[in-house]
């Protein structure tokens, strides 16, 4: 009985754990962080959705690309001398930490002019309501100095995300509900 009160509680921190975790998202897709290929990083971000706990990575050669985090104005020059963060190692994990504007451009001389930048907006993380277990992702709150709806370069469309969908929710809670069932009904 000890073993099973063990499995059970193992089984439940697991799925607890897994939906606790945010997306994970490597921009550029296959291609990674580049200038060769033409990745068109705006049509990459535009197929995401980003929310906060979501991690993005970049996967480049070090020897001819970075990563700076710059803000919107750096941006938009793609001045990479006064960025936020730097990283340099070609396997960045970047954990997005609060809702808002991100700014991420290559710092190498021609690569930001050529595309290599990302501008994405971060929305509170999802939260399963006690209503029905709908999903509810409140609208971005700045983040820095917000871009007017003019000079934006980002719309948000539709999610297709690597998260967890509603169903594997469900699926995992009716599973821990059927085994906790078992195991109750093996302790009467």
């Amino acid at each position: 009985m000890a073993l099973a009160k063990k499995l059970l509680t193992f089984l439940l921190m697991t799925a607890l754990y897994r939906v606790s975790l945010g997306a994970v998202h490597k921009v550029g897709d296959s291609a990674g962080w580049t200038t060769i290929g033409n990745v068109d990083y705006n049509k990459w971000v535009s197929t995401k959705n980003f929310h906060v706990g979501d991690i993005i990575t970049f996967k480049y050669n070090n020897q001819f690309h970075n990563v700076k985090q710059v803000t919107h104005q750096d941006f938009q020059w793609c001045n990479a001398t006064s960025s936020m963060a730097v990283y340099t190692t070609g396997s960045d994990s970047i954990t997005l930490k609060r809702p808002g504007h991100y700014y991420f451009l290559c710092g190498f001389p021609g690569h930001c002019q050529a595309g290599q930048k990302i501008a994405i907006v971060v929305t509170p993380a999802k939260s399963l309501r006690s209503t029905g277990g709908v999903s509810v992702s409140p609208s971005p709150a700045p983040y820095g100095s917000s871009p007017s709806a003019a000079s934006s370069p980002i719309v948000p469309h539709p999610p297709k995300s690597s998260a967890p969908s509603l169903s594997s929710f469900k699926l995992i809670r009716s599973t821990l509900v059927s085994f906790g069932a078992l195991l109750v009904a093996g302790f009467a």
